[in-house]
């Protein structure tokens, strides 16, 4: 059936929605928030396989005990820099400051050797092809204000391959809607219908807009178990830009049903579908350099690996039992409903006594990335926050130490920038002294040689190449696995060209990496000030934005950097090209970050076939098709449902009240908000409904529309208000 066809054929009220099966019948059950401050009756649970969620410790051993002497052994060489003429207090600022960025870029290099050694010995997939899926699972595409057309594509060429594959059975879509732009909610409930169309005799979809979205994904997902989850052996969780091949889907289903003790399993995404230079930058970083980090996590955490949020299974009876989340004390930023969830509700299923697993060698995952530097700000504001709550969680009872140490990881993810920020600070502020006050030759005190504020200069210049050296080793154990990869260079257009890719990722993620370092320290800064961050929907394709825009947005990044610059100039013209690397990418900022986030720049860039990447090269079909799909979605939608039409067509209102989502907002006696008694007073009040819509906000019609009785309401007016025979329009 093609879409014009599925669109026609929804003109009449679809029997099989009417009633309410948009959802299936609800199975309720509780998902307790868990305590911080005490284990549950029964945690940790007995694993059920002799050992089935204890860790090698040997792995543990090799690359934590290797990144703390790299540790040890760079903070007693930079002791040994400044000792030379006794330390100062601004030296022993600097100290600290080395000491805790170079612990935190040590561990990455270290897990990086393991991730590297493992994927040149080529490691095999696990598989579990033999086993026969008996168990349910519920594959999840929660969605915020994100285009439809995007969504339900992706679901509909997702779901059919699935049957085509003979394994749809085990197997039911959910897409869990929190969007709050009555807009796109209605076209959400075309794309839905259409849809159901397409797929219903082969595969079921379900479809629900919450009434209304406490605590975000986290909450909409918690939703969904309460009410359905019960039904289900296992949530496969996506995002709104997720794709996940069927190879990987039934595999990640058939990994859990052999493993009674696995709790998630969690896949590494590649990135996809990036259009601008600068989404098509991190496409090429993370495939690249991402394998030998991801890789290296996946093998030391072993069993206590960790959850980005998306494209991951869990099991149902895990993630109910122990990772309901608790609402921190206090108001936002820090405190309210957990935003950056996902490390917690990892770390909680461990907790319980579950293994969390990253399948470091299952591919066919996939993700899209923001598009423009203005975007990655965005989206990286919101998971700042999030991450630097995970403070408040940092020492809850019974957490696993890697756990703790992945919590720790994200909250250094953000963290970094201040220190690294202040690090450079005070290196200027040491060779402005140096420059600027006389040093004090001879004290008050007897002594034979005069005091000198010296340092040991090439003791840090030797240091300096190293912490380089580990700073970028990933990245250049990654360019040596491409290398010695002759089939993924010879994709990539040769050696010569992956050369090319390699050197263009590295200048330009050199000029962005200070801009990013500012904004992460504006983000911990306004966090710190006690702002929150919103909830803003992600852009996905094209990232650019007017110039004025753009010199709004990095303003200060450019003042800084010129600021940077003439501190530099009062030392030294040599201090200043030691800095330029950093002051170019500020200096830059507005072209910078106008030339990354343009579409027709990166589709020049992508047509030299530079930044190239597999996936890009040999786009996968589920890809493909998905985008197809889509477009077919933008056509069959592009006369949009409205409040009006639903007024006037009682065959459109009967499948628009059967999609809705039938829990009332609140319980009887229970204390009224007030969008809904504005909303309620407003209904009350209108006298036709004429224009109907003009009456209300955008989120009171989002309310109304998801309310059936204030619907039926409006729906008994009159088209037009008369009186004494004259037509008035309200």
């Amino acid at each position: 059936m093609n879409m014009m066809q599925a669109e026609a054929d929804i003109s009449a009220v679809d029997p099989i929605l009417v009633g309410g099966a948009a959802m299936p019948l609800e199975r309720p059950s509780p998902m307790e928030a868990q305590s911080l401050r005490a284990l549950s009756d029964g945690m940790p649970r007995k694993s059920i396989i002799a050992n089935g969620v204890k860790s090698a410790t040997l792995r543990r051993l090799l690359v934590v005990g290797s990144a703390f002497i790299m540790s040890i052994m760079a903070i007693y060489e930079m002791v040994s820099v400044f000792n030379v003429g006794g330390v100062t207090p601004l030296e022993y600022i600097v100290l600290v400051l080395f000491a805790v960025n170079f612990c935190w870029i040590a561990l990455a290099f270290s897990g990086g050797i393991a991730g590297f050694i493992i994927l040149l010995k080529k490691p095999s997939t696990e598989t579990a092809e033999s086993i026969k899926l008996h168990t349910r699972t519920a594959i999840l595409m929660p969605t915020y204000n994100e285009s439809p057309d995007r969504v339900f594509a992706a679901v509909e060429v997702m779901a059919m391959a699935l049957v085509a594959s003979g394994e749809s059975h085990a197997f039911d879509w959910f897409i869990l809607s929190d969007t709050t732009d009555p807009d796109i909610a209605l076209a959400e409930e075309q794309a839905f219908l259409i849809l159901r169309q397409q797929v219903s005799k082969d595969a079921r979809v379900y479809y629900r807009r919450r009434r209304k979205n406490d605590a975000r994904k986290a909450g909409n997902v918690a939703d969904f178990c309460k009410r359905w989850g019960a039904r289900y052996d296992h949530l496969l969780v996506l995002d709104a830009d997720s794709l996940m091949e069927t190879h990987t889907i039934v595999s990640l289903a058939k990994r859990m049903q052999a493993d009674p003790d696995a709790g998630l399993i969690q896949t590494i995404p590649y990135l996809i579908n990036g259009n601008t230079l600068m989404a098509r930058l991190q496409q090429f970083a993370a495939r690249i350099y991402g394998p030998v980090i991801g890789t290296g996590l996946s093998w030391w955490t072993h069993k206590e690996g960790n959850f980005w949020g998306h494209n991951a299974i869990i099991r149902t009876q895990a993630f109910m039992s122990a990772a309901g989340l608790p609402n921190l004390a206090g108001r936002p930023p820090f405190g309210g409903h957990i935003m950056s969830h996902d490390f917690v509700e990892a770390a909680l299923i461990r907790r319980a006594g579950w293994s969390v697993v990253i399948a470091a060698d299952l591919p066919g995952s996939y993700e899209e990335c923001p598009p423009s530097i203005v975007d990655l700000a965005v989206r990286d504001r919101r998971w700042c926050q999030g991450n630097l709550q995970h403070s408040r969680v940092l020492f809850s009872k019974g957490l696993h130490w890697v756990s703790r140490l992945h919590l720790l990881t994200g909250i250094m993810a953000y963290l970094s920038s201040p220190f690294w920020l202040m690090l450079i600070l005070s290196g200027l502020m040491l060779a402005l002294q140096a420059h600027f006050i006389r040093p004090e030759y001879f004290t008050d005190q007897f002594s034979l040689f005069p005091t000198w504020p010296v340092m040991d200069s090439d003791r840090a210049l030797r240091l300096f190449y190293i912490t380089m050296g580990i700073l970028f080793g990933p990245k250049i154990l990654g360019i040596i696995l491409l290398l010695k990869n002759s089939s993924m260079s010879k994709q990539l257009g040769g050696r010569g060209k992956a050369m090319i890719s390699v050197v263009v990722e590295v200048i330009l993620s050199a000029l962005i990496a200070p801009i990013m370092m500012l904004i992460h320290c504006g983000a911990v800064m306004s966090i710190l000030a006690g702002r929150d961050s919103g909830w803003a929907p992600q852009r996905r394709d094209d990232g650019s934005l007017p110039w004025l825009t753009l010199i709004y947005r990095h303003r200060w990044h450019m003042l800084i950097g010129a600021l940077l610059g003439y501190a530099a100039v009062l030392d030294s013209l040599t201090l200043l090209a030691w800095m330029s690397p950093a002051l170019i990418g500020l200096w830059l900022a507005v072209p910078l970050s106008a030339m990354t986030g343009s579409e027709g720049f990166g589709l020049w860039v992508k047509r030299l076939a530079i930044l190239a990447t597999p996936e890009e090269v040999c786009a996968p079909k589920l890809s493909l098709d998905s985008q197809l799909r889509r477009s077919e979605y933008v056509s069959a939608i592009a006369q949009p449902w409205t409040l009006s039409k639903l007024l006037q067509d009682p065959e459109l209102m009967d499948l628009h009240l059967a999609v809705i989502d039938k829990r009332p907002h609140r319980l009887p006696g229970s204390a009224v908000e007030s969008l809904e008694a504005i909303t309620r007073v407003k209904v009350q009040e209108a006298q036709c409904q004429h224009n109907i819509a003009s009456l209300f906000t955008r989120q009171e019609l989002a309310y109304l529309l998801g309310n059936p009785l204030l619907l039926k309401q409006l729906q008994k007016l009159p088209e037009q208000y008369v009186t004494e025979g004259i037509v008035s329009f309200c």
